[in-house]
This record gives C-alpha cells, sequence and structure tokens, in this order.
C-alpha cells in the first residue's frame, strides 16, 4: 500500500498525523509525506531595521521542512517498521498534493481538515475539498 501524507504543520496537521500513527499497516506500506508552500510574492521592504533579515519565502520552507520532519518523527515511533519518505514542494497545494499522489501511485491520500465553515471554506477554497473531489485514489480527510 502506497500512501501520501499531506501536512502543514498547523494544530489539525498535526493531530491528523497523530490518528493516523495509530493505525495498523500491512506489511511493506510506504508511506510519503510531503509539505506545499507557496512562494509570497510580495515586495521585501528596503528599509534598514529589524525586519530587514526577514525573508517570508525561508519562513515558509523551514516551516514546510519543519512540518514534514515533525510528521515522520511521529510515524517513525509509533511504526518504525514504516517505508517512510519526505519531501517540500514549491506550488499551489490542491494541485500539487494531487501531482505528487500521481507521481506516487498512491492508494490513499490523507490530508488534515481546518475545519473552515461554509463561507469560509468557499472563500479560503478548502484543500482536502478539491483534492477529495479530483483525486485518483481514495481521499481521508482527518478531523
Amino acid at each position: 500500500m502506497k500512501i501520501l501524507i499531506a501536512t502543514d504543520g498547523s494544530a489539525h496537521s498535526k493531530a491528523m498525523v497523530k490518528q493516523f500513527a495509530g493505525r495498523a499497516f500491512a506489511p511493506n506500506t510506504k508511506v510519503r509525506i510531503i509539505s506545499v508552500y507557496q512562494i509570497a510574492y510580495i515586495s521585501y521592504a528596503s528599509e534598514v531595521g529589524p525586519m530587514n533579515d526577514f525573508n517570508p519565502d525561508k519562513f515558509l520552507i523551514k516551516s514546510a521542512e519543519d512540518a514534514t520532519k515533525n510528521a515522520s518523527a511521529i510515524l517513525r515511533k509509533v511504526n518504525p517498521k514504516l517505508s517512510i519518505s519526505t519531501a517540500v514542494i514549491e506550488g499551489y497545494p490542491k494541485s500539487v498534493i494531487l501531482q505528487e499522489a500521481e507521481k506516487f501511485g498512491a492508494n490513499l491520500i490523507v490530508v488534515g481538515s481546518h475545519g473552515h465553515g461554509a463561507i469560509a471554506g468557499f472563500l479560503l477554497g478548502s484543500v482536502s475539498q478539491a483534492v477529495a473531489l479530483h483525486a485518483r485514489c481514495s481521499v481521508e480527510i482527518v478531523r
């Protein structure tokens, strides 16, 4: 079995990984953990000051790296026999998750839900809903 887990490091994603880690897995199960970030297309302030060293892109990449490392550590602690790989990928989360699932040959995609209401979900666009609607394999959305 091949399982793709998409995490953003949020509290909802961490809860999803912890819940997922407690399951029994078939022998030879392969898990790929990804975190997708979008480059911040903003102009940087050229003023001298404490914000001068702040680079939002580096922050996003570091957050995505931390998300995959933390998820991997949780899974390895509970299920040391799992074959786990990780990746941090730049792009639009809805598209990247689906593309990675195809490349990996995933039988299951697992994502967390942020629990936005109907209006917020409509305005923000739900990644989990888009993945569930367009995936070519099973999708599990964990609250």
